[in-house]
């Protein structure tokens, strides 16, 4: 039976590694208990959370406890791992409410009953420090000159490092001794981008405890053209339903590039390798069954069958796609049926029977209900030949809505391009 750490490797997840053979041998003793710590800047993680995320849930598949550690005290600083600006300071209430609705979200994740996983804060050591004994017992071992020789400062140095943001180091560090100090913790796993952390960590251990810690990092994942993952149009892919609703998150992943789909299938599904590896030889029509299969499972992943499966309705629905092939990938249990009409999970916007009457610009519903960023974009569009009603084509800038395009009905699909729609419904009051 394969490792939780062999699983890792095979499905892409892993890319700087401390050392092979102790790891190997750690995994070897028995459950390990692994850290991976979580940033409360914001009341939800995005898409650029998940593979840390899809980390520890495998981890925990595996027999393994992961903890995941929401940065509550270190947030009150700021990693500058990666970033060219010091990051906005946050309160210590806003930190706090992040951190329990980061709780919540990850425990759709993960399963903390009875110790299987941990949800820790370390707010609740960091902030009890005292700092002349921390300098004393821990800043001692840590190095200046490495810590500067650090990528994460070397960027920073460029446009001035500050001395709170020079301790993040310290203070990450410390927090994986007190995880191998107080709950066993042998393993960090983290981004590839805090890899100087992560080692920092480990020789603390070694020089506190005299004993081995490993650090595992994951590949900064960009799509295939090179963007940065859940970066859209709209903006921020974010995994809490009422920021990105499952629909578009859906729809978030339906839409990736071909080449991308057996590396996302790999990293954001719990399909079966062997079933996965069938996307190299698919083409055409059957690649975009494996693009909805690639949806449908990340979208259950995040938000549950039911969404998961009212997003892959719709989106049948708009784009008059036909069902997957039952032989594709025979693990996912996505709906094999044609779905009766659904267009519930498609965005919505309701104009009034008085405005229709005057004429509503289909440029400005366009804009007001978010399916273009503006007025000068939907414009655009419409010149270029990509707005459709009812799957005509608008031709005009200056072309309104009437009661008439309704045909009778209370509604109609406005498309844009090939892949984004939007219902305007006729509000009655």
């Amino acid at each position: 039976m394969k490792s939780a750490y062999e699983i890792l490797k095979e499905r892409g997840f892993v890319e700087q590694i401390t050392d092979e053979a102790l790891i190997t041998e750690l995994f070897a003793k028995g459950p390990v208990t692994c850290y991976i710590g979580f940033d409360p800047t914001a009341t939800s993680l995005h898409i650029g959370s998940l593979v840390p995320i899809m980390a520890l849930a495998h981890m925990q598949q595996g027999g393994h406890r992961p903890i995941a550690l929401v940065g509550g005290g270190t947030g009150l600083i700021g990693d500058p791992s990666g970033k060219t600006e010091m990051r906005q300071v946050l309160t210590r209430e806003q930190i706090d409410y992040n951190a329990q609705c980061l709780g919540k979200q990850l425990s759709r994740y993960l399963d903390f009953s009875e110790g299987r996983a941990l949800l820790l804060n370390n707010a609740d050591w960091l902030t009890k420090i005292n700092y002349i004994e921390f300098l004393r017992d821990i800043g001692r071992h840590f190095s200046v000159n490495k810590m500067l020789a650090a990528e994460s400062y070397k960027i920073r140095l460029e446009k001035g490092l500050n001395f709170i943001e020079f301790n993040y180091m310290l203070l990450q560090g410390y927090d994986f001794l007190h995880l191998f100090q107080h709950y066993g913790c042998a393993l960090q796993m983290g981004g590839n981008d805090q890899w100087g952390n992560m080692l920092a960590g480990t020789e603390l251990i070694r020089k506190v405890e005299a004993k081995d810690a490993q650090a595992v990092t994951f590949p900064l994942i960009t799509t295939s053209l090179g963007q940065k993952m859940g970066k859209t149009e709209k903006g921020t892919v974010w995994l809490d339903g009422t920021l990105t609703t499952p629909y578009e998150y859906y729809q978030y992943w339906i839409n990736c590039d071909d080449a991308d789909v057996e590396r996302f299938l790999k990293l954001f599904t719990y399909l079966p390798l062997e079933e996965i590896a069938i996307v190299k030889a698919l083409a055409d029509a059957r690649l975009n069954m494996a693009k909805a299969v690639l949806a449908y499972e990340a979208t259950k992943v995040t938000h549950g069958t039911d969404a998961a499966k009212a997003a892959w309705r719709a989106s049948l629905e708009a784009f008059h796609l036909r069902p997957v092939d039952a032989g594709l990938f025979p693990a996912s249990d996505i709906p094999r049926e044609a779905p009766q009409a659904d267009t519930s999970a498609i965005p919505r916007y309701a104009v009034s029977r008085k405005d229709l009457e005057a004429g509503v610009f289909i440029t400005s519903a366009c804009a007001k209900a978010g399916l273009t960023q503006s007025l000068s974009e939907a414009k655009r569009l419409i010149e270029q030949g990509g707005i459709y009603i009812n799957d005509r084509q608008v031709k005009s800038v200056d072309e309104k809505l009437s009661p008439d395009d309704f045909a009778g009905g209370n509604e109609l699909r406005v498309r844009k391009g090939k892949k984004k729609y939007l219902i305007i419904e006729i509000k009655e009051t």
